[in-house]
């Protein structure tokens, strides 16, 4: 006899997570973030993507969280996911994201922003514009360019593969020699702005990479290992942190196009990212916190209404599916689901987005439900995820978070 799954009351009485987005740790759900000072006198207000996801935004948000620089938040639509808001465009009318209103003045480009608020505020342990600073930009720089010619140009040869990955992990070797250069884990003797510089995109790096090409950054640099580490420490960037699978699918339509190399090891790595395990992936490696089920519990209940509501399958079908996931998450008792859901599970656990949604193991705990529970119903696969766009993230689909 399959197990009953739990009703929506009773799986609200499982839940007592709860999170504190002015006041309590770095988060995407934030709009205000007052670090006790008043209110009123707040000064600074970040205009960043709704989606949590903008590379340049997550620069300035996680610099503003380190410094604890009291600042409101406004959400933007990035064109990518929907239309951009007219009242943005207004403000800023070429809509490139972020900005920043400081006092009276607006600043957009994410270094642009940075030192406007070093000379506002005070620097992250040196300034943007400091010479040791300034050779680890053009550094970041670098690696970005041979991370793109790997990444983003179809090949038409092995060769021309190999010549790719090569030029890419000779730049590599040389910020594994930076990193050494310093006895601790980050760019200069402590932490600080170049971190900041290089966090967003090698994050995305070591996603994209693991997944289309089979090449792991993290696991094959020790000191970028120890690095990411370290930065994995800091409860300020795990805030900003994003997962593989969002990475993965969010590139492709930001970059212009990611082109696997279809070695085998990339296959198994697609495979693993997509359709799990997805515990043991490098990509967040610090400990499960205690409340990962109940925070991904708790973010589900509060958008279940819409979650349903543009699921392709019809709503009776989601409601129980949903259910019987949500029981297996937080009790670990399997429930079978109602025939024909499997597509209905699968195309939600595609869709869960770090940090936007939850936090990457509640996003995993939460990955692994949907699929034990579709397990149940059959292996069809959801929609796929378009490549070109990620309408199917519009956020005019969901309240306000």
């Amino acid at each position: 006899m399959s197990n009953l799954p739990l009703s929506w009351a009773d799986l609200e009485a499982r839940t007592s997570y709860q999170l504190d987005p002015v006041n309590g740790a770095t988060n995407s759900q934030s709009c205000l973030r007052p670090f006790g000072a008043p209110e009123k006198g707040i000064r600074v207000t970040l205009y960043r993507d709704r989606h949590a996801w903008c590379p340049y935004c997550q620069k300035v948000w996680l610099w503003l969280e380190e410094q604890q620089i009291p600042y409101r938040i406004e959400k933007v639509t990035m064109f990518c996911y929907g239309k951009k808001e007219a009242w943005y465009k207004r403000k800023v009318p070429s809509g490139m994201l972020p900005a920043l209103q400081l006092d009276n003045r607006l600043v957009t480009e994410s270094d642009e922003i940075l030192l406007a608020l070093e000379e506002a505020f005070h620097p992250l342990s040196r300034s943007i514009l400091d010479s040791d600073v300034l050779v680890l930009r053009r550094l970041e720089r670098e690696l970005f360019r041979a991370w793109c010619s790997w990444l983003c140009r179809p090949t038409r040869s092995p060769r021309a593969e190999r010549a790719n990955r090569d030029q890419f992990t000779v730049v590599v070797e040389q910020v594994e020699a930076a990193l050494q250069q310093t006895p601790g884990p980050y760019f200069l003797e402590e932490f600080g702005i170049v971190d900041v510089i290089f966090a967003p995109y090698v994050e995305r790096m070591n996603a994209s990479l693991y997944y289309y090409k089979g090449y792991s950054l993290r696991e094959a640099n020790p000191a970028l290992g120890v690095w990411f580490d370290a930065m994995e420490s800091r409860p300020t960037y795990r805030g900003t942190q994003s997962d593989f699978h969002t990475h993965a699918h969010d590139l492709p339509p930001q970059m212009g196009g990611c082109y696997g190399n279809g070695e085998p090891a990339a296959i198994a790595n697609m495979q693993q990212v997509d359709r799990g395990p997805w515990f043991g992936l490098p990509d967040a490696t610090y400990p499960e916190p205690a409340t990962s089920r109940q925070e991904a519990l708790s973010r589900v209940l509060k958008h279940r209404a819409n979650l349903i509501r543009v699921n392709p399958a019809t709503d009776a079908i989601v409601d129980e599916a949903l259910r019987c996931a949500l029981t297996y998450l937080i009790a670990e008792v399997p429930c079978r689901p109602p025939a024909g859901s499997d597509i209905a599970l699968r195309y939600l656990r595609d869709r869960i987005s770090v940090p936007r949604d939850m936090s990457v193991h509640a996003a995993k705990r939460l990955r692994a439900a949907l699929e034990a529970t579709a397990a149940l119903a059959g292996d069809r696969q959801g929609p796929p995820i378009p490549i070109h766009h990620r309408r199917d993230q519009d956020p005019t689909n969901f309240a306000e978070v």
